[in-house]
């Protein structure tokens, strides 16, 4: 009885947001006992939106949330047979260009709204002021978040030249009024050599670092810090392990294959906080979490 439950709840949940068509008796039953656990038992887990406690909160957001996490959970789970490893910079502008009409569908989508993301993007990237680099700009869902009183141009850079012309036609469709350079570049090895030193006042990336692996996220973290200038703020909206035990574990567990069975290369299961704070010219000044840290904010100074 209680799997017929839970496996009626995954179908809801999946159907509803259109994310597979996995019938639930793929997933095992282990799997299915434990959302039950974290779904029923203990909600309060999952209840953590990053929001501003002036703003109300639809009464909804907690349920919707909840639902998006068991079937993103689900999913990730049947892929425990596919191995996962960091895209390689050919494969990512090539799988990239392919996902890059249908890639707002999933991140800048209802269910990103309601786990409060569209509002962490608008709170950080609203703060960056001067001369903007934003790395890995997709199809350019953080564009329209920036402050035009406070930003005087914005390059904007990916290896992805299908994700570059979606981001050219929102700007044009936007009629954004900054003026903006676009760079088909690997920010894990070109920054340097396309901006040189010190040349940015803030430098900005959402959602990147995990497509890259642990080493290619350092590397970018490193080139970001070089082209960022003294006293200058780096900006992070990232993937990251979540402080909920159980939740860190399951992330631990099904990273990599979920990399491989939708999650389009990113291993969402990264310790942003460690990589930041073992960089020899970064700094954080204040760290968000968003959805018990699934999702992190990261405001971060150069130091030398």
């Amino acid at each position: 009885i209680i799997l017929h439950v839970i496996n009626r709840k995954l179908e809801e949940s999946i159907i509803r947001l259109n994310l597979c068509t996995i019938p639930m008796s793929a997933f095992p039953v282990f799997a299915r006992l434990c959302f039950f656990l974290v779904i029923f038992f203990f909600p309060s887990k999952l209840n953590a939106i990053s929001t501003p406690r002036s703003q109300k909160v639809k009464p909804n957001i907690a349920d919707e949330s909840r639902r998006y996490l068991l079937a993103l959970l689900g999913i990730a789970n049947y892929a425990n047979a596919f191995p996962a490893l960091a895209l390689s910079p050919s494969q990512a502008s090539a799988d990239y260009d392919k996902y890059a009409k249908s890639y707002d569908d999933i991140d800048g989508g209802e269910v990103s709204s309601l786990l409060g993301l569209d509002i962490a993007r608008a709170e950080l990237f609203g703060k960056a002021s001067g001369e903007v680099l934003e790395v890995g700009v997709g199809t350019g869902l953080n564009l329209a978040k920036y402050d035009s009183k406070l930003v005087s141009d914005i390059t904007v850079v990916d290896i992805s030249e299908g994700m570059i012309e979606e981001a050219r036609s929102r700007v044009k469709a936007l009629n954004i009024d900054i003026p903006i350079r676009f760079v088909k570049a690997d920010a894990t090895s070109q920054l340097q050599e396309c901006f040189g030193s010190n040349a940015f006042d803030t430098v900005v990336d959402s959602f990147s670092l995990c497509v890259m692996g642990n080493e290619g996220a350092r590397q970018c973290l490193d080139e970001m810090s070089i082209v960022l200038k003294p006293e200058g703020r780096l900006l992070l909206l990232e993937n990251s392990r979540s402080s909920s035990s159980f939740l860190g574990w399951y992330q631990d567990a099904t990273a990599l294959a979920a990399a491989s069975a939708g999650g389009k290369g990113c291993v969402y299961n990264q310790d942003v906080s460690r990589m930041i704070k073992q960089s020899n010219r970064l700094k954080i000044i204040e760290e968000k979490e968003i959805f018990t840290g699934v999702f992190r904010a990261f405001e971060c100074v150069k130091t030398v």
